[in-house]
């Protein structure tokens, strides 16, 4: 190494003597002036890439590949020496010495062009191989471990530790935060695989190497001596190894050679699938961190950055910089570009994209383009460059049964809209025939995985476990709920299997104005309408395939569309008032007429009276009430409520401020499986003839804050499974009748410290679960040995408001 030091030494020093020489000599040996200032020029272009070339050589012993050069640069010197020895008026040496002097130029532009060219070739081959080697066995891991995607595990692969990070192309902002969080976390012990996970186009790659470009980064990880090569996996032939194992230690062995220097080993772009291969690739070695980017959640590993929308200041500053930098017309409105900005929803790549497309536009094409958003075009209409990004995320799911489906389904709900998990969870049933709700919600967590939605849970409790999800949320980001609708909109009208139709301020589709409208095949319809809507539903459409209606809307009044009556396939009928305050909901007996409606949810609206003598709702399964005003609905009247929905087995109602109490009509629907009555603060008690509801297993009251106390008559429901009566503030004492409840094995009493427990329920044998706060649970305490089975939970209280500040 000393030796290479030493060549490498005189090199720089022969080189810089010999510049050093030919200015000087232009200077006296007047003669050779024209020859020494191209060869002036020829040495000051190549000496800062020889000396880098030199420094390279140094560290891979490949000193001996420039001993030509010095060759070269020692005769130069003599020959530059002697030059300036010579007369002026000696003709016949100037003629020898300028041709000299042209041919040390030449033989130093010869070397460059030649035989610097050629070892550049061996060595990119070089690089290439042994990055392709660990590409390659990369690759078989996948296929070892199991990848089933045919985009591979991930798309390219980048191992920080021989040449600089090539800068991000275009302008960066709004990376100041996570590069920050990131930096800290790199350096941090402990952590040696680092997440960046967000949707396609949100610059995940772009911060990645704008983290490698840092100054302390640098230095931590020596960018000099960094390789830096990124590789299309999918095109490469796979390496055939005896074992898994033996591809493992080919890998490490080709990652040990390069550990001289700390290593971060960059896997851009994985796929689901891929958790395994990453944990193989944690070699022990010192200063060894991995970098993944993703647009799926990988939340096995030690931490992970969601990397989220830009802000409007950085968004704004992108995107004056993609439309403005070159010969841009710096003439267009603010409010124009603001609102052409504005549509891009802080999603990097958008704002790139329609940025390019608009510089150097005049103010009618701005215009236009805005025009054509506000009528609900697509962006990805005018945009193939932004779609085909987004799509690679769609094509993935191809080979998910159902998840496709799943994803285009969510653009039936509001832009901006916390979608409750519990809606999709009706629609999906019904529409896809799953077995149980949680199927539905392993859907949804697939979903989020891919960072195609965000599932925000507002409050976690051991309630999951039951199927109960009215805490949890889906929240999307508007331009990929955008990217579903512009997919469902590309079959003809009469063809889609989703059709979504936006009617705000009385816009009505082509279509929907034709003379003879021709009957839509859609399975799935969801219409938007506003307070300015004042259209006569009448029979304006036929849609008779249809099995899910969403009817949002924002009105003080809403009547339910006489289209619906000929629907005979609606299976789920969800109305959601996005207004503030509970609309007047009227023509509710058009409900009647809809024979195989099973799953109703009606959220925000004022309901009339369900004892109305010609409601009949005969296969209605499933009844949820959210934020309505009820008071009227549960009025006794003439009919039986067992007539009226006969097969009714679960109702839900959930925050609604004016149930005060509920009438025994409610019980004559002994077929009832599951009744919650949740957050509703004003019920103050429930009917005595709930001991009729003898197939009842589930019942939830939590947070009903003014329910003093539990009827006596709740011994008769032989069959209740769960019993949920968290944050009932009033109860002071349970019924002695509880201990009857033979088949209860799970109670929820959180915030029921005041609560007093009977001694009969001891008899609760069955009793597997409860779970309470550390008050409860030290009553529960002195009955533990009567009721051995029995495993008590602490409940901490765990609530999100991490979704607030994407509402605000």
């Amino acid at each position: 190494m000393a030796a290479a030091l030493i060549g490498g030494a005189a090199l720089g020093a022969g080189f810089g003597e010999l510049l050093r020489a030919v200015i000087e000599a232009s200077k006296t040996a007047a003669m050779f002036r024209d020859a020494l200032e191209e060869l002036q020029s020829t040495l000051s272009s190549i000496e800062p890439v020889t000396r880098d070339i030199n420094s390279f050589n140094k560290v891979f012993d490949k000193e001996h590949e420039i001993k030509r050069l010095k060759q070269i640069i020692d005769k130069g010197q003599k020959l530059v020496r002697k030059c300036s020895k010579i007369q002026r008026c000696n003709f016949f040496m100037k003629t020898c010495y300028t041709y000299k002097l042209q041919r040390l130029n030449k033989s130093l532009e010869r070397f460059c062009q030649i035989d610097m060219q050629t070892q550049q070739m061996r060595d990119i081959k070089e690089i290439l191989f042994d990055v392709r080697e660990i590409d390659k066995e990369v690759r078989r891991f996948s296929s070892k471990v199991g990848s089933g995607s045919e985009n591979g595990m991930f798309s390219r692969v980048a191992v920080v530790g021989s040449f600089k990070v090539p800068e991000p192309p275009g302008k960066v902002v709004g990376f100041d935060a996570p590069l920050k969080e990131l930096k800290m976390k790199l350096f941090k012990d402990g952590i040696s695989v680092i997440v960046v996970s967000a949707p396609g186009g949100s610059g995940k790659t772009t911060l990645v190497k704008e983290l490698c470009r840092d100054e302390e980064v640098e230095e931590a990880f020596n960018p000099e001596l960094i390789l830096h090569k990124l590789l299309q996996l999918k095109d490469h032939r796979v390496p055939e190894f005896q074992s898994e194992e033996d591809a493992l230690n080919h890998l490490e062995q080709n990652f040990r050679k390069m550990a001289i220097n700390p290593i971060l080993l960059i896997l851009d772009d994985v796929w689901p699938g891929s958790e395994t291969l990453v944990d193989k690739l944690k070699f022990t070695l010192p200063d060894y961190k991995i970098l993944v980017t993703s647009r799926f959640d990988l939340p096995r590993f030690d931490f992970t950055y969601p990397l989220k929308p830009l802000n409007d200041n950085d968004a704004m500053t992108l995107f004056h910089y993609s439309a403005f930098r070159e010969n841009g017309n710096r003439y267009i409105p603010y409010d124009l570009v603001n609102k052409v900005m504005k549509s891009c929803k802080g999603l990097p790549l958008a704002l790139e994209v329609v940025g390019r497309s608009l510089c150097g536009q005049p103010v009618a094409i701005w215009q236009s383009h805005a025009k054509q958003r506000s009528k609900g075009l697509s962006i990805f209409h005018s945009s193939g460059e932004l779609l085909a990004h987004l799509q690679s995320s769609l094509d993935a799911m191809d080979n998910k049964v159902g998840i496709k489906d799943c994803y285009l389904d969510l653009c039936s709900f509001p832009e901006d809209h916390r979608i409750p998990a519990v809606a999709l969870i009706d629609m999906w049933m019904e529409q896809y025939k799953l077995d149980e709700d949680d199927d539905a919600i392993v859907n949804l967590h697939e979903l989020s995985s891919r960072n195609l939605v965000n599932l925000v849970v507002m409050r976690k409790d051991a309630s999951e476990a039951d199927g109960y999800y009215n805490n949890h949320f889906i929240m999307q980001h508007d331009l990929l709920r955008e990217l579903a609708i512009y997919q469902c909109s590309l079959d003809p009208i009469e063809k889609r299997k989703r059709l979504i139709l936006e009617l705000n301020n009385n816009k009505f589709p082509n279509w929907w104005l034709e003379e003879k409208q021709q009957p839509v095949g859609a399975r799935l319809l969801s219409i938007f309408t506003d307070e300015t809507f004042s259209f006569n539903w009448g029979n304006s459409i036929q849609a008779p395939e249809v099995e899910v209606l969403v009817l949002n809307f924002r009105t003080k009044n809403y009547t339910l569309p006489v289209f619906m009556e000929k629907m005979d396939k609606l299976k789920v009928l969800i109305v959601m008032n996005t207004g503030i305050y509970p609309a007047e909901l009227s023509n509710f007996l058009l409900l009647s007429s809809l024979s195989n409606l099973k799953r109703i949810r009606l959220e925000k609206v004022s309901i009339p009276s369900l004892f109305m003598s010609s409601l009949h709702l005969k296969n209605l399964r499933k009844m949820s009430l959210v934020m309505c005003n009820i008071g009227q609905a549960f009025k006794n009247g003439t009919n039986k409520m067992s007539d009226i929905f006969p097969n009714l087995l679960e109702i839900d109602i959930d925050y609604c401020d004016d149930l005060v109490e509920l009438t025994d009509g409610l019980c004559d629907l002994v077929q009832l499986m599951e009744l919650s009555i949740t957050n509703c603060h004003k019920l103050c008690a429930l009917p005595e003839g709930i001991g009729n509801l003898l197939n009842l297993k589930v019942l939830r009251l939590a947070s009903c804050t003014e329910l003093i106390t539990l009827p006596k008559t709740i011994g008769s429901l032989s069959e209740l499974n769960i019993l949920d009566i968290s944050d009932c503030l009033s109860i002071i004492n349970l019924p002695v009748e509880i201990g009857e409840l033979q088949s209860l094995r799970k109670l929820y009493m959180r915030g029921c410290s005041s609560c007093n427990l009977p001694p009969t329920i001891t008899k609760l044998h069955h009793l597997k679960d409860v779970i309470c706060d550390e008050e409860t649970a030290y009553q529960w305490d002195y009955f533990k040995s009567h009721l051995i089975n029995l495993r008590i939970t602490v409940h901490e209280e765990d609530i999100n408001l991490n979704w607030l500040q994407t509402c605000l």
